[in-house]
């Protein structure tokens, strides 16, 4: 039931992804030599109920989700998932800062990291983000800035 409710998330985060990045949502990425750090946010109300219920997210407005990805590049060039460790801040136009609280979420051998926000509709909210993939010294940090609306 787990595995099922994990891959349901994973593919509502792809389908929000793909069709709502004009609206709401924004992707993005980082490269580190052989590491990537990949990056989502939407609103939560973009969750469907019966997967935020199952990932324990509060779906809301006004509560954004962020979604972190550590993937590390292979011999042939391919990309894999890798586990690690991501810890993190968002801040607003106004300087006030709230840390988020990251909690991994691994399907089969996809990885991945979610966390929820609060948000004022339209707010400029900029994001600092740590990732440390497992083995690795150095940190790869990510600094970007978005806005999300209340639907």
């Amino acid at each position: 039931m787990i595995a099922k409710t994990v891959s349901a998330f994973r593919n509502l985060l792809t389908i929000a992804l793909i069709g709502l990045f004009s609206l709401q949502a924004q992707a993005g990425s980082q490269d580190f030599g052989d590491y990537k750090v990949l990056w989502s946010v939407l609103p939560s109300t973009f969750l469907d109920p019966e997967v935020a219920k199952a990932n324990n997210l509060q779906r809301s407005k006004g509560i954004g989700i962020i979604n972190i990805s550590i993937m590390e590049e292979n011999e042939d060039g391919t990309m894999s998932p890798v586990s690690g460790q991501v810890e993190g801040k968002v801040s607003n136009d106004v300087q006030q800062v709230r840390f988020l609280a990251f909690r991994r979420i691994q399907e089969g051998d996809s990885v991945y990291f979610i966390a929820e926000y609060q948000y004022s509709s339209g707010e400029l909210m900029t994001f600092n983000i740590t990732a440390r993939p497992t083995g690795h010294q150095q940190d790869l940090t990510i600094r970007f800035a978005h806005s999300l609306f209340s639907d």
